[in-house]
Formats: C-alpha cells, structure tokens, sequence
C-alpha cells in the first residue's frame, strides 16, 4: 500500500499545514466608494500576511480601511480615494487614464472595480509607458509590460519597506516563522536526500536512479519529476 509524498500531504486540516488566525485578516481594497472619498492616515503598522507596511485610513463618513502605504506617507496625511476629480498627492488612488507618465504607481487594479491586485510587494513599483484608444500600458518591475482598461486605478508612490530583502536572515528559526505565518512548506527538501520511502528519488544519494519523466495518470507516491513532459533535455542553440 503505497501513501503519498509529504508535500503531497497539505490540506488536510493539520496544524502543520494551516494558517495562523489573524494573518490575512487585514482586506486592503479601495473601498466600496468608486467616486469619491477623503481619508486620513491613523496609523502605519506591520502586518503578518503583507511584506509591505499598512496603513489605516479613518474616511470622512468615519469607516476605516486599510492600503499599502508608500515611502514618505506619515500619520496624519490625507488620502484621496477618487476617479473623476484626482489628486496627486502620495499614496492617493488615481485612474491609469489621468496619471502622467513616469510618475511611479502600485497596487493597480487588473479589472475596474476590483481593489488592486498587481503590484503589491515590499519596495515595488510600476509605470506607465504608453496610451492606445483607452487602454494603458504599463510597465512592471520585471520589465514586462501589459496593457489595462485607463478606468483601472492605482495609488501613487512606491511600497515602502523596500530594503527588506537586503537583510540576511541569519538563522534557520526566522525563516521557519516567516514561512510557517505564510502558509509555506519549508524546508525544502530534495528527493534524492531522503530515504526511498519517502521519496521515488530517495535512496541513491545525489543520484535520481531512474528517469524523472513521469506520466499524467501516475499514482500519487510517483507523479514527481517532468510530468507529461512534451521534451527533456538541455535546449539546442
């Protein structure tokens, strides 16, 4: 009776593989007001489930939200929340249509009305290269670009907390707490360091000892490796 591998094993309601309450708790959107809104930075604090710094907004009608909050924003700041009578100032949510060129944007919304869903990690930014019959393209930190309806929205500046990766971790135990808050399987181990119990690799030292090609309609405890690999091998130049 063969079992399934151990990274095949999540999901099953353990304390191993669950999330931590309160980790995702925060909902960073722009609020169910898409015309407008005027709101005030009450605090700026660091939370479990987002790399980049929050901050809490208290809105005129008195509700609170939360958004990323970006380089040089401090308590007590306005935030405007708006898309037809936009305001430039920092961390404030503009339409892709009336943002100029080069100035740096983030949490962008992918569909109008959705919140903002790219561009949301510690230190990251993006800009707009182009203009096209109402649709904008941007450029993402990765040097791609897309292309998104100019009725999109997006805050102005960049995510603070941009030096975070910069700091070595230094020992195992912090990033044993920095996945385990994630929901993250670490570590890592590689098949062919475990036994062959564990593992189809296992067993062989740095050696596989059979191919890592494996088909679709594998069982579980073998479906590891180039599933249904349509080619293997080092590609020609």
């Amino acid at each position: 009776m063969g079992k399934k591998l151990r990274q095949q094993r999540r999901g099953k309601g353990s304390n191993v593989y669950r999330k931590l309450p309160g980790t995702f708790d925060a909902m960073v959107n722009y609020g169910s007001n898409p015309n407008a809104a005027v709101g005030e930075v009450a605090s700026i604090f660091n939370h479990t489930g987002h790399s980049a710094p929050l901050m809490e907004i208290i809105y005129e009608d008195f509700s609170k939200g939360y958004l990323i909050a970006p380089e040089g924003i401090k308590i007590g700041d306005k935030v405007y929340v708006s898309s037809q009578n936009p305001n430039y100032s920092l961390g404030s949510v503009v339409r892709l249509s009336d943002v100029p060129e080069g100035i740096p944007i983030y949490n962008i919304e992918s569909n109008p009305g959705d919140g903002g869903k790219l561009i949301r990690a510690a230190g990251s930014f993006a800009r707009i290269s182009a203009r096209e019959q109402g649709r904008i393209t941007v450029q993402m930190p990765s040097k791609s670009s897309i292309s998104l309806s100019g009725e999109c929205r997006a805050q102005l500046g960049v995510i603070s907390g941009g030096g975070l990766k910069d700091q070595p971790l230094l020992k195992a135990g912090k990033s044993h707490y920095i996945n385990h808050t994630l929901n993250r399987l670490w570590p890592r181990n590689r098949g062919v360091k475990m036994n062959p119990v564990d593992h189809p690799f296992g067993g062989k030292q740095h050696h596989k000892g059979k191919s890592s090609e494996t088909k679709r309609g594998a069982s579980p405890g073998r479906k590891v490796g180039h599933i249904a690999a349509r080619r293997i091998g080092r590609k020609k130049r």
